[in-house]
């Protein structure tokens, strides 16, 4: 199992890479100091697994995530932090990291890595109680505010996914003309121009 370690503190660094490599079937390729360096390290190694902190400077941990997983879909990054803030949890999750863990939990750190190389997921236990009261407490955008009934939401859904006035009528049973003026109330309500801003306006508050 390759292993790459990035993490600000080089002290930090340094421990893990000798804690793990005391393991026969852990090799760790290299260590770097901060998001860029994760980056050029990940495209010149390729590892098995990315282990990294999130908070760091010039790039932190998430936007690192960002930046490789839009290159390398399948990359296995498991991020570790000395915080447990929600936001940084929900963000990992979006993301798409396979799994995030608190620094101070070192015993997990080995068992995680092998878990994340097999192709699961891993949050730490303190984390994975709290995931699904994350995930329901996100706010959705409130088309309320704007007066948006629900068969208005169904047609901006139907827009935004490129369906026609014709088709949009088919789908709904409503005449053409009937989708026109929703399209019309639609447009005024949200103070948008054409259907593609109403497109963009979904998406941007999805």
């Amino acid at each position: 199992m390759k292993i790459i370690i990035i993490d600000d503190d080089c002290l930090v660094a340094g421990a893990l890479k000798t804690i793990l490599e005391v393991n026969e079937d852990v090799e760790v390729l290299a260590t770097g100091a901060d998001g860029k360096e994760a980056c050029e390290l990940y495209e010149r190694y390729e590892p098995d697994v990315l282990l990294m902190d999130i908070r760091m400077e010039k790039m932190d941990g998430l936007e690192a995530s960002r930046s490789i997983l839009s290159r390398y879909p399948k990359a296995n990054i498991l991020l570790l932090t000395t915080f447990s803030d929600d936001e940084y949890i929900v963000k990992a999750l979006r993301l798409g990291a396979k799994g995030y863990l608190l620094k101070q939990d070192y015993g997990s750190i080995l068992p995680a890595l092998r878990a994340v190389y097999c192709g699961q997921t891993v949050f730490g236990t303190e984390i994975v109680s709290r995931i699904p009261d994350l995930l329901q407490g996100e706010k959705k955008f409130d088309y309320g505010k704007y007066d948006i009934n629900e068969r208005e939401f169904e047609m901006i859904e139907l827009i935004a996914n490129g369906y026609s006035n014709k088709e949009i009528a088919a789908e709904l049973f409503l005449s053409e003309g009937t989708v026109r003026n929703y399209l019309s109330l639609i447009l005024e309500k949200l103070q948008l121009r054409d259907r593609t801003q109403v497109a963009v306006f979904y998406y941007q508050h999805k």
